[in-house]
């Protein structure tokens, strides 16, 4: 197996297949920053381009626009407070605090090097456990995946601020917002009250975009009114210590590996994609953290977590399409169309029939790291300019861009009109003092919880089967627990003093 991953990093290196894997990198790097343009929607429009190539040369562009996607994400997330993508929610977090009090450099590069390091060790399971973690994901049934969801849906309690009741109310209408259109089964309208714009429902992109940027925008705003200047901010120095950025992130192995393993196992599953794997190791690093009262604030145990899992979960993914020949998300759907165009078949056989594309993607993979790093580090400069665009020029480029990649998503005015609904829903929430991640986590997770409820009843219509299955009914005792622990956690932090500046993990 080894010897035939080294004969592939041979193949990789050849400029027929290093310069479509660096492009590639490089257009999910830029995908991913622009907020509203999504990873899948890079790689739709790479795809084209790699009909005349070489089936390797091609599947490893759409490595690359996988990988730089995942990584490029985080910019836009922690210079503006706006995700640049879906995964990259949890990032916000504690990214844009850090950028915000003078550190945007260090905070860019705690992403980028979490993003490295995690993508590595994803790589190492990739390659050695495919089929057993493949195998793994089959015995997933509706049962498991309703539960599944359900164990992701109770990390509500742990992302709550300073009230859980307001936590648990955003994370409900994160799900109500779901509810809203065709019934996902039989496509009946609900809710629509006659309306077109309704019964469509509301897609997740336009939602995130509303809730996030708009809400930043008008904060912004607000402070620009009160301190009576529009002027750019003075950048901070560029000069960042790689070697105490990777301290930072080695000096909590656990953290990075537990994080790892989080974006790996959801990855394997397909549907679920990097936005769960995101919140669910953020909110992981938040439980077994000594001082989760710091989450938020701007430290290092929020990056890296929710980086960590990010690129690691494109390995997931990875690992479903290759064995199995399931798209384990959008992303790898259209890698699936793309290895259907060149005559591929992935599936069970695929590693023995195709040893050269198989262990070529491995090596892709791999590779596309340091490319990532490379040009990550060329474009840094350009990011960090971004903090010294005075907010008058930059929040309407952000607002152009929002409504494009909106729009863009269906060539649609009514996801338009679903971002200025949702900014304004945001901002009222926020100025509420409603936390906003638990409702995205609602929306996300809120039509897969009923799809695969109503597919297990119409299997079997005994419920006791959501208990009495045995990876089901772990899911559920692990939700159950989630929300015991997150109860206690948040009780604990409201009657102790806050602890002192230890943050390791």
């Amino acid at each position: 197996m080894f010897s035939q991953l080294f004969a592939s990093f041979g193949d990789i290196l050849q400029t027929q297949y290093l310069v479509p894997l660096a492009i590639g990198t490089l257009a999910g790097l830029v995908g991913g920053v622009l907020p509203g343009v999504t990873i899948t929607m890079t790689i739709i429009i790479v795809l084209p381009f790699t009909f005349g190539l070489d089936p390797l040369a091609g599947l490893a562009a759409m490595t690359g626009v996988y990988v730089g996607g995942e990584s490029g994400g985080l910019v836009t997330s922690i210079l503006l407070g706006i995700p640049g993508k879906p995964s990259a929610v949890a990032t916000m977090f504690d990214g844009f605090p850090m950028a915000r009090r003078g550190e945007p450099g260090r905070a860019i590069w705690l992403g980028t090097w979490a993003s490295f390091l995690g993508g590595l060790l994803g790589a190492l399971f990739l390659v050695g456990a495919t089929v057993p973690l493949a195998t793994f994901a089959l015995q997933f049934g509706p049962w498991e995946y309703f539960s599944l969801f359900i164990f992701a849906l109770s990390m509500v309690a742990g992302l709550t601020e300073q009230s859980l009741l307001k936590g648990l109310l955003a994370g409900a209408i994160g799900m109500i917002i779901t509810v809203i259109g065709s019934d996902p089964i039989m496509a009946v309208g609900r809710f629509t009250f006659g309306s077109d714009f309704l019964r469509n429902g509301f897609q997740f992109l336009p939602v995130l975009i509303g809730v996030f940027a708009f809400a930043q925008i008008m904060t912004d705003l607000e402070r620009m009114a009160t301190a009576g200047t529009t002027r750019g901010v003075e950048a901070p120095s560029l000069a960042v210590s790689h070697v105490a950025v990777l301290w930072d992130i080695l000096k909590r192995p656990f953290l990075l590996l537990w994080s790892t393993i989080i974006g790996l196992l959801i990855g394997v599953l397909p549907a679920i994609g990097g936005s769960a794997a995101n919140v669910m190791a953020y909110d992981q690093a938040k439980k077994f953290s000594r001082h989760p009262e710091k989450f938020g604030t701007g430290i290092p145990e929020g990056i890296i977590a929710s980086e960590a899992s990010n690129n690691s979960n494109v390995a997931g993914s990875l690992v479903t399409i290759m064995a199995f020949g399931i798209p384990g998300d959008a992303v790898t759907a259209v890698m699936l169309g793309a290895m259907t165009i060149h005559g591929i078949q992935p599936g069970p056989l695929f590693m023995s029939q195709q040893p050269k594309v198989a262990y070529g993607l491995f090596a892709a993979y791999i590779l596309a790291h340091p490319i990532m790093i490379v040009l990550q580090w060329l474009l840094a400069p350009v990011y960090l300019k971004i903090v010294r665009v005075p907010k008058a020029v930059l929040i309407p480029q952000v607002l152009v861009l929002c409504v494009i990649g909106a729009y863009a998503l269906n060539n649609v005015m009514d996801n338009v009109y679903a971002l200025l609904l949702f900014g304004v829903v945001g901002y009222g929430l926020v100025k509420l003092g409603f936390p906003l991640a638990p409702l995205i986590l609602g929306v996300i997770l809120g039509d897969q919880i009923e799809v695969n409820l109503v597919r297990a009843l119409m299997t079997d219509a005994d419920p006791w089967l959501f208990v009495t299955r045995p990876i089901s009914g772990a899911m559920l005792g692990l939700a159950v627990a989630s929300v015991v622990f997150a109860l206690w956690q948040h009780r604990r932090q409201q009657q102790l003093p806050p602890a002192e500046a230890d943050t390791d993990f």
